[in-house]
């Protein structure tokens, strides 16, 4: 289990720090390289909100990527996959839509000095249900 420090999430609707722990990263390598991400977090708004997100997801890529981003090199995020499907949940008024929406994010690693891990989040479309 990989700890998670912290971090920022930034968005058009919300921004803030990931707290830091208890958050971790179930983390599972298979013989053939792919890797299984469990994530458990909160996060904190800026005005004060906290929201609770998980999400599974993949990375794998040829050996010579995954070597260079295990090393906390530079690498072009084409060259590898690394998807994950966000949920949040939050008893907050304001932001109680992110307890309805499915997301899908693409991810990628930073290279040194800052290798942490950056992702998009995308909501799939749908219907707007009160």
């Amino acid at each position: 289990i990989a700890q998670v420090k912290g971090g920022r999430f930034e968005g058009e609707e919300l921004t803030g720090p990931v707290l830091p722990p208890p958050a971790g990263d179930w983390l599972l390598l298979s013989r053939a390289g792919l890797l299984m991400l469990d994530v458990r977090l909160t996060l904190k708004t800026d005005d004060g909100h906290l929201v609770y997100m998980s999400y599974r997801g993949m990375r794998h890529g040829p050996a010579w990527v995954i070597e260079a981003l295990n090393k906390g090199e530079k690498v072009d995020p084409s060259q590898y996959y690394f998807r994950s499907t966000p949920y949040f949940e939050t008893a907050s008024e304001k932001y109680r839509f992110l307890n309805r929406i499915v997301c899908v994010a693409t991810g990628r690693r930073g290279s040194r000095p800052r290798p942490g891990t950056r992702r998009n989040c995308f909501p799939l479309p749908g219907p707007v249900v009160p």
